[in-house]
């Protein structure tokens, strides 16, 4: 007997992103419908053959499949080993419909680079999520996907515009416990979202949600170190709750916070 579906759908809180959904599915065939948003989605297990404006094709682990807008497809497994897929669900504007024709000409993706990015931005959409690691990954996932349909030739420009970067380091400086969700730095610099990553990842080494978690770890380390609890120091840092410290704590320092304390 075949194991029933196992899913997970959720609606992120960050813009252009309208659902995200996981499945592992044995049996289920999917028939002729329609999308009102762009469907971007890796397969991790298995295969998936599908029909898009009356051709057949197929999705397996190697590819990035994105499938446009009102345009008609189904969906089944490939084989009898059934499949699990995680879907991202992109608001039509993120892309714009003058790329359509050129999604459906070519769902399929071959591109290793873009498939890393969209695995990271899905392990980044988890709960609880960090607002500025999610809206930076999508942003570059975004970016590559018009860069792609465009059928542009090479990779991104070059960018070493080190006072952008600088000025975004300022402005994550001065909101370490608050946060800066990506799109209001766009905003406040007059940068594209993507440009701002990668200016501040070619200019310092690392994402510019990893630079804040680091600058939110330290003010922990040293807050710990004059005594205060772990569940104030969370709070007070800008993380979501203690478990939330924790996590990111042990990763960047090796021990846990209370630990950390405790051996002050």
């Amino acid at each position: 007997m075949s194991p029933g579906p196992q899913i997970a759908a959720w609606r992120p809180s960050i813009s252009g992103l309208i659902e995200v959904f996981h499945a592992r599915f044995a049996e289920h065939r999917y028939p002729m419908h329609t999308h009102d948003a762009w469907t971007l989605l890796i397969v991790d297990q298995g295969a998936v053959s599908y029909v898009l404006d009356r051709h057949e094709h197929g999705a397996a682990s190697s590819v990035v499949t994105l499938l446009p807008p009102h345009v008609p497809h189904d969906g089944r497994a490939a084989n009898s080993r059934g499949f699990h897929k995680r879907v991202l669900y992109l608001d039509p504007a993120l892309l714009g419909p003058e790329l359509i024709g050129a999604a459906v000409d070519r769902p399929a993706i071959p591109d290793r680079l873009l498939h890393t990015r969209i695995h990271r931005l899905h392990q980044a959409l988890k709960p609880p999520g960090e607002e500025l690691e999610t809206q930076s990954r999508l942003a570059l996932v975004v970016e590559h996907l018009q860069l792609r349909l465009r059928r542009q030739e090479g990779g991104p420009p070059a960018l070493s515009d080190a006072p952008l970067a600088s000025r975004l380091r300022d402005l994550l400086d001065a909101r370490v416990h608050a946060g800066l969700p990506l799109s209001a730095a766009a905003e406040l610099l007059a940068a594209h979202p993507a440009h701002l990553v990668r200016a501040f990842t070619k200019e310092y080494g690392i994402a510019p949600h990893q630079y804040l978690t680091g600058r939110r770890v330290d003010l922990a380390r040293r807050m710990l170190l004059d005594g205060a609890q772990p569940a104030a120091v969370a709070s007070a840092v800008g993380f979501y709750d203690q478990a939330h410290l924790t996590r990111h704590f042990k990763r960047l320092v090796g021990v846990g916070p209370g630990r950390y304390a405790r051996h002050r």
